[in-house]
């Protein structure tokens, strides 16, 4: 059988390699977690809250050692400190929504309630390895599931991270398991019956080979995948504090984020001071060793990832359009391998596929519009709809904006952000399905009647 073998983009060289969990293994987890998982059911509410809670202190105890273990798998910065913060701020939340989420309603004789589904499979991806894990993980447990892990090879060490904060924090032995699965194990799991929900997050082609994986099994799916997500700044923006998070947005993990920002349309009459504004501040990344804690830019993932990117950037320079950071401030990008330097284009447009395809990488194409119109028109037009943010103060006329852009979440003067207590949910090719809020609690229990007639 192959291994898993994570290959650090920071010097191209193994970091991390793990055995296929065999077979019988793989079995074997499967009957354990079916063994418990009823047992843990029973367990009353209050109790599997605090296991997560001791959870979450055993992530903050091996944060240290996981912030430079996440910048060798995937080349994320140690500056940033990792996903604590965001991990803390999500658990926290579907701890504080559980008892609503999960009670039962209606009247005594008479009511709904929400039971486990039994067996959750959670696939996670590489680009942030505990936030999109943890988003069906904590509130698979807390709603009284047993759980498979299946990670990505390229963070092949954050599923042993999750197994052992969860054996500290008390979690009942065989609840969850951290498997080393190949593509065709897991599509063999997910045909196979015996998982009752499983969730996916990555791209269209990878939920695609989900869906035929699952197909006849009636295992249900929730699915996170691509995005282009958009952002329009009004001409009444605030444009200094617009700038410094729409370039955050754009830039971060070196643009490796489901809900980056992909495309921005700014108004023609604050075009040229954002537009500078915009450059200037691209322009003082420092591209390098993400352990390095002066870097603010790692290397992208993998090689492939960064080739793709270059390539859209190419495409769009022949076709017209303008780049405005010049390779000499970033000498770590040697044109070729991970380590990409931040670009902004202009005179770019929707015939590009700088500006329809995913792109996932540190590059973000800005186009001027003439009204909102002709920014919802823009937004719109795309095969995807993650999340997209408008930047204006006033907030009647982002709200009725919102309402006419397609997109699983508006944010109003942030972007690149997930709010724990709502729904994560994508429309058109971006997913199906809910994370996060009460609507987390959704896809990993299933409603139970109960009708008392007296006689």
């Amino acid at each position: 059988m192959d291994d898993l073998v994570c290959i650090s983009p920071v010097n191209g060289r193994e970091y991390a390699r793990r055995a296929l969990t065999a077979p019988v293994e793989v079995d074997r987890a499967l009957e354990r977690a079916r063994q418990v998982q009823p047992e843990w059911r029973r367990v009353p509410l209050a109790e599997r809250c605090a296991v997560m809670r001791r959870f979450l202190e055993a992530m903050e105890r091996l944060n240290p050692d996981i912030v430079p273990e996440l910048a060798w798998q995937m080349g994320r910065p140690v500056r940033y400190g990792g996903e604590l913060r965001s991990l803390k701020e999500r658990v926290e939340a579907m701890i504080a929504l559980a008892p609503e989420a999960l009670a039962e309603a209606g009247e005594p004789n008479r009511r709904v309630g929400r039971v486990p589904a039994g067996l959750v499979l959670v696939v996670a991806p590489w680009n942030y390895p505990f936030l999109t894990a943890a988003n069906t993980i904590v509130p698979a447990l807390l709603a009284g599931n047993a759980v498979i892990l299946k990670h990505s090879a390229q963070t092949v060490l954050a599923g042993e991270r999750f197994a052992e904060a969860l054996a500290a924090a008390g979690l009942p032995e065989g609840l969850f398991a951290n498997l080393f699965l190949s593509h065709e194990q897991t599509a063999r799991l997910l045909g196979s019956g015996l998982v009752d929900h499983a969730t996916f997050t990555g791209s269209v082609e990878g939920g695609h080979a989900v869906e035929r994986a699952a197909a006849g099994s009636f295992t249900t799916l929730t699915l996170e995948l691509g995005g282009k997500d958009p952002a329009y700044v009004r001409p009444d923006a605030d444009l200094g504090g617009a700038i410094e998070a729409l370039v955050d947005g754009s830039f971060y993990n070196s643009g490796q984020s489901c809900c980056g920002v992909e495309r921005l349309y700014v108004h023609e009459a604050v075009w040229e001071p954002f537009l500078d504004g915009f450059v200037e501040a691209a322009r003082t990344y420092r591209l390098g060793d993400p352990l390095d804690p002066g870097t603010s830019l790692g290397p992208m993932a993998n090689a492939k990832g960064a080739a793709q990117v270059r390539r859209q950037v190419a495409a769009a320079v022949e076709a017209g359009a303008r780049t405005h950071v010049p390779g000499q401030l970033f000498p770590a990008d040697k044109g070729e391998g991970p380590y990409l330097m931040p670009q902004v284009l202009t005179k770019v447009d929707h015939s590009m596929a700088v500006m329809r395809e995913e792109t996932f990488g540190p590059v973000i194409g800005l186009m001027p519009v003439a009204d909102d119109a002709e920014a919802v028109r823009l937004m719109n037009d795309s095969a995807y709809g993650l999340s997209a943010s408008i930047w204006t103060r006033d907030l009647e006329a982002a709200e009725r904006l919102a309402a006419q852009v397609d997109a699983g979440t508006i944010l109003a003067n942030r972007c690149d952000y997930l709010d724990p207590l709502l729904a994560w949910t994508g429309t058109k090719l971006s997913g199906r399905g809910a994370s996060l809020g009460r609507y987390g609690f959704d896809g990993v229990t299933r409603p139970k009647s109960l009708h008392l007639r007296s006689i």
